[in-house]
C-alpha cells in the first residue's frame, strides 16, 4: 500500500487565479483594457447553468470583463450562427465559448467551426486542435491544459512513463493523448488510448504508470485495475442520485476512489481535482488571447 498524495485542483487553481489577477492588474495599470470573455448559453440545462455561472464568477475574481448571452432552447441554428459571426467581428471580445451540449436540432460541429480560431478559448476549433497536435502555439482545450498544469505543479515525472487514457472524446481523450506524447514536460510518455471497443481494458491499465480516466462511467476504474504507485487523474463528473444531499445528487468520478487511492502515488479527487483546473485554464487562454490582441 503506497501513501498517496492528492493532486489538489482547488489549491492549484487558487494559486493560478492569483497569478492571472496580478497580470490583469498590471495590464490595466499600463492603460490596457482588461480581458473580455463572453459565453453563449442555450436553454436551461442545470449542469450547463452551474458551469457557466462558475466561469462568470471566476472572470470577476481575476478582473476580467464578462458577458453572458442567453438563448432559449428553441433558437434556430441560423440565429446562433449569426450571433457567432457578430461576436467574431466584435473587437471588444478577446474570447468566447458556446456552452455544450446544444439542443439536438443544432449541429455542434458546425457551431464549433463557426468560431474564429483566434477567439476560440475553449480550444475546440479544428485549427486549434490541429496546432495542438503538432506542438504549435494554440489554445489548448481547457481540461487537458488543466491536467498538464496539475502534473507540472506537483512535479509528477512523465518522461518515458506508460500513460493510459480511458476515453477518446474530442474534448479530453484525443487531445490528452497528443499532449502526453509530445516532446516536452509534461509529456514524453508512451500513450495507449482505451475506449468502449477495447478488449480487456484492465490488461492495459495494470501496466500504466499514469491513468487519465475520461469515460463518463461512474466508478469504472477499480482497485484491481491499477498497479502500485500509479498516478491517477479522474476527469469524470457524473451526477449520481443521492437522497442524503440537498441537491439530490452527488458528483461521482470514473475512479472508485476508496479502492484505487491506497495503491496510488498521486490521485485527483472528485470534486476538487480536474474541475477547478478546467475553469482556470479557460481564464489563462483568455488572458493569452488578450495579450496577443494588445501586442503584449
Amino acid at each position: 500500500m503506497s501513501e498517496y498524495k492528492i493532486l489538489d485542483g482547488r489549491k492549484v487553481s487558487a494559486e493560478m487565479k492569483g497569478e492571472i489577477a496580478e497580470e490583469v492588474r498590471q495590464m490595466v495599470a499600463a492603460g490596457h483594457k482588461p480581458p473580455h470573455l463572453a459565453a453563449i448559453l442555450v436553454g436551461h440545462d442545470g449542469g450547463s447553468e452551474t458551469y457557466v455561472a462558475s466561469k462568470m464568477k471566476t472572470c470577476e475574481e481575476v478582473g476580467f470583463k464578462s458577458s453572458l448571452i442567453r438563448f432559449e432552447e428553441s433558437v434556430t441554428e441560423e440565429e446562433l450562427l449569426a450571433k457567432i459571426d457578430e461576436m467574431n467581428k466584435d473587437e471588444e471580445l478577446d474570447g468566447f465559448i458556446i456552452q455544450l451540449p446544444l439542443p439536438k436540432h443544432i449541429d455542434e460541429q458546425k457551431v464549433t467551426e463557426a468560431v474564429d480560431p483566434s477567439k476560440d478559448v475553449d480550444g475546440f476549433h479544428p485549427v486549434n486542435v490541429g496546432k495542438t497536435s503538432i506542438g504549435l502555439p494554440s489554445f489548448v482545450s481547457a481540461t487537458p491544459a488543466g491536467i498538464l498544469e496539475l502534473l507540472r505543479r506537483y512535479e509528477v515525472e512523465t518522461k518515458g512513463k506508460n500513460c493510459v487514457i480511458l476515453g477518446r472524446s474530442n474534448i479530453v481523450g484525443k487531445p490528452m493523448a497528443q499532449l502526453m506524447m509530445q516532446k516536452s514536460y509534461p509529456g514524453d510518455c508512451t500513450v495507449t488510448v482505451c475506449h468502449s471497443r477495447t478488449k480487456d481494458i484492465a490488461e492495459h491499465t495494470r501496466r500504466a504508470d499514469i491513468i487519465i480516466a475520461a469515460l463518463g462511467s461512474p466508478k469504472f476504474l477499480k482497485g484491481d485495475m491499477v498497479k502500485e504507485g500509479a498516478v491517477v487523474i479522474d476527469v469524470g463528473t457524473t451526477r449520481v442520485p443521492d437522497a442524503t444531499r440537498k441537491s439530490g445528487f452527488k458528483l461521482t468520478g470514473d475512479v472508485d476512489f476508496d479502492e484505487v487511492a491506497p495503491k496510488c502515488s498521486y490521485i485527483t479527487p472528485v470534486p476538487g481535482g480536474v474541475g477547478p483546473m478546467t475553469i482556470i485554464s479557460l481564464m489563462r487562454n483568455t488572458l493569452y488571447s488578450a495579450k496577443l490582441r494588445r501586442g503584449l
